[in-house]
């Protein structure tokens, strides 16, 4: 059988099909590989975005807080002044009494009995007094026409001296016995709240005895004593000795109470004084601040923590505590950007927290960029570009205008 034939330029162009598409497969994969040629060069690298707040100092009003607990203001402890059996018990335990009001009553008929006794005798010695002045009168005038000797008259004026000590003597005792009589009623030498009872009806009670019948506290006001450290204390004198802290002439330092349920205190107080001596076991002293106590909701003994102004500091420099890091040396540093938009790292004094910004001593001034956002997109020496944020203040201090 016959096949047909193919001339020989179409066997050289068969052959060629394969080379030919190798060909255009690999110049398809080099394009693909070299992609679209740019002009001039690689693109630039796009300078980040930092927020920045700018440090605009200000006067703050500082305080401390230091713990303390409660004490009265004034403490009287009951007791009798003579002794007796108590007749009956004339106040609520745990409630309020004023100055002078009655609290026991002492069965008063022995101490009625000797009043009524020292009375008698006064008169007695008062009728006693009465004769010899009528005597030494007599005698005065009996002794111008010598009816009497100097002697007689000399005697009824003797004797008159002593009845006049005699008068003096009763009347001392009758008012002894008078004062004893008022000791029965036995009341509270000042206004507050009586604690607990230690006798009942029917007890007897001695002068002067050592337990006390009760105790009265008066509450409102009340003192807080708190505690601080010497090196605290020495530090503040030292700051408003060189008008680093500010405080007006005279005024004591006010003080603001958190309860033990972490809810503050309705009233503030005063600072009134600050103890002489330091504890040798703690290093510690003494303040003791007033606060008003209307209420009554401060008890003797409550633990409380205060907050105690200290002072103004003029023109003070706070930093977001978010735009502020601590190295591996717990030093405080920040990134702050420069005049030219270039990134500078500094070294930071910090001397406090207030809310959610530090107070700085050194490192940074008046109009330095402060960043506090993209830390982490930024090094020192590069570049950045500034987006100015309106940080809202929490740091719980006094701004002044």
């Amino acid at each position: 059988m016959m096949g047909t034939r193919s001339s020989p330029d179409q066997q050289i162009g068969l052959l060629n099909l394969p080379v030919l598409g190798t060909s255009l497969f690999l110049l398809l994969i080099l394009g693909g590989c070299e992609g679209p040629k740019t002009q001039g060069g690689p693109a630039p690298q796009a300078i980040p975005e930092v927020g920045v707040v700018e440090i605009k100092p200000r006067d703050v009003t500082l305080s401390t807080e230091l713990p303390g607990r409660t004490a009265p203001y004034l403490v009287a402890e009951v007791r009798p002044q003579v002794s007796g059996i108590i007749q009956e018990r004339l106040f609520t335990e745990g409630g309020a009494i004023e100055a002078g009001q009655l609290l026991y009553q002492i069965d008063p008929a022995p101490h009625q009995a000797a009043r009524d006794s020292a009375q008698a005798a006064l008169a007695r010695d008062q009728a006693s007094l009465e004769t010899a002045q009528l005597k030494a009168t007599r005698y005065q005038k009996l002794l111008k026409t010598r009816a009497v000797s100097q002697e007689d008259y000399d005697d009824a004026t003797a004797a008159l001296a002593e009845a006049k000590a005699v008068v003096a003597v009763s009347q001392a005792a009758l008012r002894a016995a008078e004062i004893n009589l008022a000791y029965t009623r036995v009341t509270s030498p000042i206004s507050g709240r009586i604690g607990r009872s230690s006798v009942t009806a029917g007890a007897l009670v001695t002068a002067n005895q050592a337990d006390a019948l009760a105790q009265v506290n008066q509450l409102d006001p009340i003192y807080v004593d708190l505690t601080q450290s010497s090196l605290q204390l020495l530090k503040l004198k030292r700051a408003l000795a060189s008008g680093e802290v500010q405080r007006a002439e005279g005024e004591e330092p006010s003080v603001e109470l958190i309860l033990e349920d972490g809810s503050r205190f309705a009233h503030k107080g005063r600072l009134q004084f600050s103890e002489v001596t330091v504890s040798q076991s703690t290093g510690t002293v003494t303040l003791r601040a007033v606060v008003p106590n209307p209420e009554g909701d401060l008890l003797p003994g409550m633990y409380v923590r205060a907050l105690v102004q200290e002072g103004v500091k003029p023109q003070a420099i706070l930093a977001p505590q978010r735009g502020v890091e601590h190295d591996a040396k717990g030093e405080a540093t920040a990134l702050v950007l420069g005049k030219d938009d270039t990134v500078e790292q500094r070294l930071l004094k910090v001397d406090r927290s207030l809310g959610n910004q530090w107070l700085i001593t050194s490192g940074l001034e008046a109009g330095d960029r402060l960043i506090v956002d993209g830390l982490q997109k930024v090094r020192p020496g590069a570049k950045a570009r500034a987006v100015t944020l309106d940080v809202a203040s929490d740091d719980g201090a006094i701004a002044r205008n």
